[in-house]
Formats: C-alpha cells, structure tokens, sequence
C-alpha cells in the first residue's frame, strides 16, 4: 500500500466547506476529518453591501474574491423573482466560486462569468489578463471581499483609470486552540496525515499551535507532514515556513481529489 494515498486527509476548511470534498473522499474510500482552522463571520449589518446589491446594474463587473464572498452577497437576497443583471459581467478566481455561483442559480447562460483559462494557477494577476481593461475604463467595478486580503487586483484596475469600489462582506475568525484541540492536532501530528490547506494563513497558524503543544518537536513534526494545496501561492507561503512535502493542485475539489489519490 501507497502511505501516501491510504493517510488520513485532515481537511482545514471551515466544516460546512469541507463536507464536498468528504463526499468525494468518501466515494473512493479515503479516510478523512475536518479540522477547520478558520470560521467565516458574515457581517450582517452591512448598509454598504445592500446599497451595491441595490445598484448592481450600474456596475460593469463584479469580482468575488471566493465562494465566502460570493454567499456573504447573494445570500442577502430575499425576493425570489430576483435575476442578476446580464449587463453585469461576474469575475472569480477560482473552480469553488464557480461553484457558489451555480448554488444560487447563476451561470452562463445568464451572465458572462470570467476566470482563468489557466487553471494551474489561479490567482488575481492571471484573472486580470482576461480583462479588456481598456473597454472598462471609466467604468464602475465592484470588489466583494474579506476583511483581509491583497489589494493587487484592486490597485491594478485603478491605475487602468476603472473606477473601483471595495465592500468588506466578511470576516475570517480563527477558532480558540483549546484542549480539545490540541489533542486532535497532536494526534494527527502523530498519524503522519495528508493536510489539505486552501488559505496559506492556516499555515502560520498551524505552526503557531504546534508551539503551545507539549511536544518539543511539535513545529519540525507539522514541516514534515504532506500538504496538498490547490495554488501556488499557498504553497509558496508554505516552504517559505519550512514545510517539506508540498503538493500543488490545479483548482478545485476535484483536482485535490485527483493529487491525494496520485503515488507520491
């Protein structure tokens, strides 16, 4: 047996995120357990964030910076007979966002969706390559996002005399490292597991609770263990923390499916 393909997937995302990726874990008989390194705050009172849905049509482009931002947004849609304004133009990163989308009933057939046609790197510097930025200049363009983040897309649109607008629609909270986990996080540490990382500040956490463990190893232990991450700046981040075995995966459940099944 393949230790690599039999390991335990330790899935870091948020629980009510992770249960798709179960699911295919599930239907080829990997073992798996989500350990959500982060939460995901939606800011409810947010005047801002109802005026822009309000105004939708007088935006030529709309960008979701993920799947979080995409339901923090239509999430706040109570009329049902509501329709997303065709000459709206949606850009996401990623294969996830997509797939928001599609649970409200958003897709291609009602409005352009742009994203990068290069899925083995998905970021905001290749999604911007896909944008005529001189038909959008002067126009309005809408940036729904955390509360932390890059600004790179951003900036980059502005200095292209785009008119930008940037609504935070929600928070990432990291949860309290008490007993209970600590003692997961010391038996996986100890199991050798597959970690899947979709936010490369998990892993300054991550390493930051291996420091509170009563293991003196903890942090060497955690650089050892096997990421598998759906892009490049993640895993980036990661062998800049000193994480060893590094996986990268185009974007995309899917995909993670297909590298945590590949032999190492």
């Amino acid at each position: 047996m393949n230790a690599a393909v039999d390991s335990t997937v330790v899935i870091t995302r948020p629980l009510h995120q992770a249960q798709h990726l179960v699911d295919l874990l599930q239907q080829v008989g990997r073992p798996s357990v989500v350990f959500p390194m982060f939460e995901i705050e939606t800011i409810l009172e947010n005047p801002e964030l109802d005026q822009a849905l309000c105004d939708l049509k007088n935006y030529a482009l709309l960008m979701f910076v993920s799947p979080n931002a995409v339901d923090a947004l239509l999430n706040r849609i109570t009329d049902t007979s509501w329709c997303w304004p065709s000459t709206t133009a949606i850009a996401v990163v990623g294969a996830a966002s997509r797939q928001a989308l599609l649970k409200h009933g958003i897709d291609e057939a009602a409005v352009r969706i742009i994203s990068p046609t290069n899925t083995e790197r998905t970021d905001s510097e290749t999604l911007l390559e896909e944008l005529d930025l001189v038909a959008l200049r002067g126009q309005k363009v809408l940036i729904v996002r955390a509360d932390s983040g890059r600004d790179f897309f951003a900036d980059a649109l502005s200095n292209a005399q785009i008119h930008v607008q940037s609504i935070t629609a929600y928070r990432r909270v990291t949860p309290v490292f008490d007993e209970s986990k600590k003692q997961e996080l010391e038996t996986y540490l100890n199991a050798a597991c597959a970690w899947v990382i979709t936010s490369s500040a998990v892993l300054k956490t991550l390493l930051g609770w291996c420091v509170q463990l009563d293991q003196d190893n903890a942090v060497a232990k955690m650089q050892q263990q096997h990421l598998y991450v759906p892009h490049f700046r993640i895993a980036e981040v990661a062998r800049e923390l000193g994480f060893k075995h590094i996986s990268l995966s185009a974007s995309g459940d899917e995909k993670l499916l297909l590298a945590l099944q590949s032999p190492l």
